[in-house]
């Protein structure tokens, strides 16, 4: 009996033991967690990250020193764009190479490598093996770089940051995290814990410091310009030297705020020909602008050539004689590529004097404001379908331009504007509209040639804005639907407008002839025919019937005036044809007067007179139109 009850006993006692184990197990687990987690956050708070943005120019090399680094720590390191189409590379240089060395060596070889004909996928890693500790282009999320280095020796180290070699020339701003022993920063999404890591190397970077020298010229026309002024960084020095290199100029420059307010200003001594302007800036600060304009001499305008330097944080360039270094101090106007496609014409009203044309506009040009990284969109460019799509986008300034002669509103079909991730924007208009054509001249006509033009003027100055041919967008179509004309010759001319500023203009300008079928077959055949028909009446002696015939003749002369009266506006000056016609009306008129004479002549019984004359008159009338023709052909060369 008790054997049997026993074993439910010593059962249920094992399963307590059993129990027991596995609470003291999960409690074992669970302070281990603790412990570990105690450990994970002391070592996180203890890690130490960097943050440190900035901009990067095309062939700028961003220099950090990561000054007494120890052994077995690791170095993460995360860099990104934040503007621009930047495209970052990190790379830790060999300790053995100069600053210089590191980037101008590697680069070298590059492009040397590629140029002997080798791939750049497999060249650039292989180089960089070579002159970099490590190195990284696209490892992070779309095209950011991460770098995790573990620091072999206690020492100083180098951190080098540009713009990927595998792509050209690639700009914009950065941000860059710098952290030791925290594994975290290669996600990018790193706390700086107020650390300082990386130095920016200032100097060897070339960052706060630059020097821009420009060429201008003001004239009786043209007496001032500005200059706008790159973005400025609280406690920036600007500097500015400015010198007459020719004419009798006395330059005086004006700093301005982006409000027109002046901050600063210099004025040559007497009438000395340099002037020298510093200014420093309180705050950050953008849309500044320098001013240009001559001095007045005895109540003139002086005119002539200048130089103008400037520079940041630079007082060489008060002397004159700094070279220039960094990045742009100011913004150069931008080149805006202007081409003109002619498809079709559809009328030429020569009584209005205008002309209709559907043709194409095309720009283009670049404005490192409209850069992006592809991997923002994940695209090659960017399509806008018209231009309010386009400004609310990237912004109000685009080269706006106006058709100067054109008459009534422009028909668009289609509109578009892409952008490439450099800037690079291209402007594409399909339009019809009437223009204005007050160049015609017909004197010659109908053996005219007349001057047509498509006239584009900016809205900007140019100081913002600069237009210069696009020669691959420059063309004539080959079925331009107008049968009266065509096409002999066209070219473009880039030229500069006063309108309340000095603005460009791109002007399209075609030569146009006509066809001389119509004329020669629907009045100039005709009218020899009747010239030679008046002629071959001189065969009759009954001279009432010649002078019959002559003023029917009159009457088909006035008939072609009025036809050829249609087709031009009324001229205060005479036409090639219309001499031709006027020539006729005064000899047909002469005939029929020179014929009711003879006749009265033949009633007087002077017949014989009437004869004589006649056979003189005979030769007269040939010699009288040869004769005309001969001064009309002098006069209308």
């Amino acid at each position: 009996m008790h054997a049997r009850t026993g074993w439910p006993v010593r059962e249920q006692g094992a399963r307590n033991s059993r129990a027991r184990a596995v609470e003291r197990t999960l409690l074992l687990a669970l302070l281990l967690g603790v412990l570990v987690g105690a450990v994970s956050a002391q070592t996180q708070e203890n890690a130490g990250i960097q943050e440190l943005t900035g901009r990067i120019e095309p062939d700028q090399v961003i220099f950090f020193d990561l000054p007494g680094l120890q052994a077995e720590e690791t170095l993460f390191i995360y860099a990104n764009g934040t503007g621009g189409n930047l495209d970052p590379f990190l790379a830790l240089p060999n300790t053995s190479l100069t600053r210089g060395e590191a980037r101008r060596e590697f680069d070298l070889e590059v492009n040397r490598s590629i140029a002997e004909g080798r791939d750049p996928l497999l060249v650039i890693p292989e180089i960089a093996d070579r002159y970099f500790l490590a190195w990284d282009d696209d490892s992070g999320a779309g095209y950011d770089a991460t770098v995790r280095y573990t620091i072999p020796a206690d020492g100083d180290y180098r951190l080098l940051l540009f713009s990927s070699p595998a792509k050209e020339n690639t700009f914009g701003t950065y941000r860059l995290l710098v952290g030791i022993d925290a594994p975290q920063v290669l996600s990018g999404q790193a706390e700086p814990t107020g650390a300082a890591i990386a130095v920016l190397d200032r100097g060897a970077s070339e960052v706060g410091m630059a020097v821009q020298e420009v060429d201008g010229t003001l004239t009786a026309n043209r007496t001032s310009t500005f200059y706008t002024v790159n973005p400025v960084t609280g406690g920036d020095t600007f500097y500015a030297f400015i010198e007459a290199t020719s004419g009798n100029l006395i330059p005086v420059i004006v700093l301005r705020d982006f409000g027109g307010k002046p901050l600063s200003a210099a004025v040559p001594a007497g009438d000395g020909s340099t002037a020298t302007l510093e200014y420093t800036f309180d705050d950050d600060s953008e849309g500044n602008e320098i001013e240009v304009f001559s001095r007045s001499l005895n109540g003139a305008n002086t005119t002539g050539d200048y130089r103008l330097l400037v520079g940041l944080n630079v007082p060489a360039v008060l002397a004159g004689d700094a070279a220039p270094m960094g990045s742009r101090v100011l913004e150069e106007p931008i080149r805006v590529m202007v081409g003109f496609e002619l498809d079709q014409i559809t009328a030429v009203d020569q009584q209005a004097e205008n002309f209709g044309v559907v043709g194409n506009i095309w720009m283009r040009w670049t404005d490192p404001a409209l850069a992006f990284s592809p991997d923002e969109c994940n695209c090659q460019f960017k399509v806008y379908r018209s231009i309010d799509e386009f400004v609310t986008a990237e912004g109000q300034r685009w080269p706006e331009f106006t058709l100067f002669n054109q008459q009534e509103r422009r028909w668009t079909q289609n509109q578009y504007i892409t952008v490439r991730p450099d800037g690079t924007a291209t402007y594409y208009e399909r339009f019809w509209t009437l223009l204005q054509a007050p160049d015609f001249n017909f004197r010659n006509y109908p053996f005219d040639t007349q001057d047509f033009y498509v006239r584009v003027d900016s809205l900007y100055p140019e100081e913002f804005y600069v237009y210069v041919p696009w020669e691959e967008k420059t063309a004539v179509g080959g079925q331009l639907g107008e049968e009266e004309w065509y096409i002999t010759s066209y070219d473009t001319n880039i030229s500069s407008v006063q309108i309340n500023t000095q603005n460009s203009r791109y002007s399209f300008h075609f030569e146009a002839a006509r066809h001389l079928t119509f004329y020669i077959l629907r009045i100039l055949v005709p009218i020899l025919i009747i010239i030679l028909l008046t002629y071959i009446t001189f065969l009759l002696k009954d001279y009432g019937k010649r002078a019959d015939i002559a003023s029917a003749n009159l009457l088909l002369f006035i008939a072609f005036n009025f036809t050829i009266a249609d087709d031009l506006p009324r001229l205060g000056y005479l036409t090639f044809l219309d001499t031709i016609l006027v020539t006729t009306f005064t000899i047909t008129g002469a005939t029929v007067a020179y014929n009711l004479y003879l006749r009265w002549l033949a009633t007087e019984r002077q017949k014989e007179i009437a004869e004589r004359i006649d056979r003189f008159m005979v030769w007269s009338y040939p010699l009288a139109y040869i004769t005309a023709l001969t001064a009309i052909a002098l006069l209308f060369p």
